[in-house]
Order: C-alpha cells, then structure tokens, then sequence
C-alpha cells in the first residue's frame, strides 16, 4: 500500500501532524500508524488518579483524525527503508510512503538502581489499562515514594494527597522541587504549597534501592534512610524514542534525539520529519541542546513539519525551543518561559531584573482575588526579553502565555513597559498596577545602573 504521507505516532504530535497535513494537502492520502491502541492525553496523566471521575475521561480519542479523513493503524513500525521510503510494520505490512513523519514520542528513563525491576516501581506509561492498574495499586497502597520533584512528580504528589489515610513522599536529588525550571523564590512557593498539603519533600538526596521481595516494601536513600512503600512511581524524566530512525541511518544528537532542521526536516532526509520528544530540541537563545519534552511544544512542532511537508509555507518557524511551562499546586499556578536568573547567569548573559506584585482583580478585595508575583529577565544591553515567571491564580497560567508569545518576537523592555492591554475588574488586575508592565518598569528603573 503508498501513501503519500505516513505518520509513525499516535500522541499529540503525532495527530496534529497529521491533521496539520490534511489542512494544507487537502488531496493527499495520509496514514497514521500508533503502537498502543487505548492511548492517553499525556498531560492529564497525573488527574486520573482522584480528579477524573474515570481514567477513560483522560483517553486520547481518534475523533481528529475520523474527521479529517486520516487513515488510522495499529500496528508498531519496526524499520523504515529509506531508499525504497519504506516502513515495515510488526504486523508484517510493507507501506510506501513520499513524505514521512517519525512522531514516536519518548520513554521513560529507568536509572540503574538495583530491585528497580521489582513489582510496585511504575514508570509513566502513555497507556490506558497499564495506568488503570497503577491507579488500582495507589487506592490500596498506604505509602507511595514519588521519585523525582519536577512538573511530573509535583502534580503527582498534588493529586494523590487528596487520597485519605496515605503518605506521600517526594525525592528530589536537586537541593530545591521544580530546580530546573523555576527560581529559588518561586520554587520555594511551590513548597510551601506542598508542606501545607502535608506532603513530605526530601531533597538533595537520591535513591540508591528498592528493598523487599518480589514486590517493592522501601526504598534507601543516599543518607542511609529508608523510606516504606508499595508503590514508587517514577517522574524522572524521559529519554527520545530514536531506535529505529537510528537504525535507519538518520542523523542522532547527543541528547538521543533525531536531529532536525528549522523545518523539522531530517538532517539526513529531507524526506523525513521528525516532530515532539523524538526530535533534538535547541534552546531559543543559546542554541544548545535542552531536554524540553512537553505536548505544547510537540504541538508547535508538528504544525510547522504538516504545513512544510511538501512546499515551505511556514518559513524558518522553529527557532528554537523557549520551554514554556505552566503547573498548578492546589490553588498556586506556577508558570515559566525562556531562561530564568540563574540559567541567564551561568550562560553568561549581562542582565537586568524586573519584579512586580499584584492581585488579579481590582480591587483586590473583590471575591476569588489572588494575589499575583512576576518576574522577568532582560538583556542588559539590547534590553530584549529572556525569560519570565509568574506565580498567582488561574490567570498565571495565561499571563505566561503572553511572556511566551513576547519571547518569540524578542519583546524589549520598552515595549513590555507600554504593552496595551484590555483590563476588567473581574478579570485582571488594575491597567495601573498590571503586574507584566510594573514588573518592566521595575526593571527599567535599574537599567543603565
């Protein structure tokens, strides 16, 4: 069978490609081929503990591609033949395909520690039944360790503190949760969220064994503590899924990934895309490679690789990878874009800070007001945008949206400082003490300093 597009994935990079595909090569015959059958909305994975009302609420359904007449597969491709453009299936098909986009996601690590084969250690697997049993084990767990204090692990922790009658306990190697992508302030509100929840974080510390029989009853500690369990999961972060792009020759990074143009062209087949955790991500500024595996991002991608398959439509879009989080612990929404402080400094850029705080109605004493903390980093001398973090209510998770979009467009201070914007009562904070601009003019009162 030829197609004139196959994509290898069934994630949100994945199907946006394909869908992607079908909106700017309307007469195009396209395939997408997905190994597990019942997948999940990556995102949600941690809310179909206790939040979800079933784990099926959060299933990664196939309604875009129905819609969009993309022909659908399950099956694992196993090779790709780059000179017949071939893929060989597990199922023992032989497709033929023009264009080729390689969306397979990643897995998870699993680091050497010894007993981490035992029963009751879960890596984060993208698939319906295999967290349907996770789910079963936490309900009749009484202690579960979370091994790992970023994005993933944090709203794990979050989510299962809602359980009654169980004790949840963070291990962060990091001397701070959430190190990588925050600042030490804003890392610590995120702290102090989680000890309020009654949550125990251990930090600067690693895991050195899983103790029991067949299934896991502790795990050690660097420090020689021990800490019960019978269930550990694992958020420690995932590795690109590259083994057969390697195996057909193409170019991989060291970061694993598959190695990729402004395009999201192959570096070794303009033939081939690869979109989302497979493919090697470049920060925005510094161009070294980061480990950024987010579905935002994977999105962004697989826009560009759809619209270019065929003809450049979308010129010199992927400049770089800004890594733009957003988290919500409890009532506490934490979000992130481009490089914080520390990251600036260590990468030896000249920099000026900005600190701003508000409410997000005015006035603050209006109902459901939440207090709201921002801070951005600029270039001391051009002044342009390099990161921003904020830290508040529900609208935090939009306002760094915007420090995103300004980070795209190399947003000076001066332009952030006369930012116009739309203000309510209700919906913002004062056009007076609107924190992303106070935050700018914070900074611009030390700029020249």
């Amino acid at each position: 069978m030829k197609y004139d597009v196959i994509v290898i994935g069934g994630g949100p990079a994945g199907v946006i490609s394909a869908v992607t595909a079908r909106k700017y090569y309307g007469d195009k015959k396209i395939l997408l081929i997905k190994s597990i059958e019942k997948g999940v909305i990556p995102c949600g994975i941690p809310y179909m503990f206790t939040t979800l009302e079933k784990p099926e609420d959060n299933a990664m359904g196939n309604m875009p591609l129905e819609k969009n007449n993309i022909e659908l597969k399950v099956d694992e491709v196993i090779g790709i033949d780059r000179e017949k453009k071939q893929v060989q299936t597990k199922g023992k098909e032989i497709l033929e395909y023009e264009k080729l986009i390689l969306a397979m996601g990643s897995d998870p690590i699993m680091p050497p520690i010894d007993g981490i084969e035992k029963k009751g250690v879960y890596p984060i697997q993208k698939e319906m039944d295999y967290l349907k049993n996770l789910k079963t084990e936490i309900q009749k767990a009484r202690d579960i360790v979370i091994i790992g204090g970023g994005f993933i692990g944090i709203e794990f922790a979050d989510e299962l503190s809602l359980l009654k009658d169980t004790n949840i306990t963070v291990v962060e190697f990091l001397p701070e949760i959430l190190d990588n992508s925050f600042d030490n302030e804003f890392s610590k509100l995120a702290r102090e969220k989680i000890d309020e929840k009654g949550i125990n974080i251990v930090t600067g510390k690693k895991v050195v064994k899983f103790n029991g029989g067949e299934k896991v009853e502790s795990v050690s500690l660097s420090d020689n503590t021990e800490i019960p369990c019978q269930v550990v999961i694992l958020g420690i972060g995932a590795s690109p899924n590259a083994g057969i792009a390697s195996k057909a020759g193409l170019d991989i990074g060291k970061s694993r990934g598959i190695l990729v143009d402004e395009y999201l062209r192959t570096y070794s087949d303009t033939d081939i895309f690869a979109v989302g955790d497979c493919a090697e991500k470049k920060d925005f500024f510094t161009r070294k490679r980061i480990p950024i595996m987010l579905a935002s991002t994977a999105c962004a991608e697989a826009r560009i690789a759809g619209a270019n398959l065929f003809e450049l439509k979308v010129v010199r879009e992927n400049k770089g990878t800004i890594a733009t989080y957003s988290t919500k612990i409890d009532s506490l929404t934490l979000g992130s874009a481009g490089l914080t402080e520390q990251t600036a400094i260590k990468e030896g850029f000249e920099i000026v800070v900005g600190n701003a705080e508000g409410v997000d109605k005015h006035p603050g004493v209006l109902p459901d007001a939440n207090k709201v903390k921002v801070k951005l980093i600029f270039s001391k001398q051009s002044g342009i945008l390099l990161g921003g973090q904020v830290a508040g209510g529900d609208s935090a998770g939009e306002i760094v949206n915007i420090i995103g979009l300004a980070l795209q467009k190399t947003t000076t201070l001066t332009e952030l400082e006369t930012l116009q914007i739309a203000t309510h009562p209700k919906l913002t904070a004062a056009p007076t003490m609107y924190p992303l601009i106070t935050a700018a003019q914070d900074a611009l009162s030390k700029y020249g300093k």
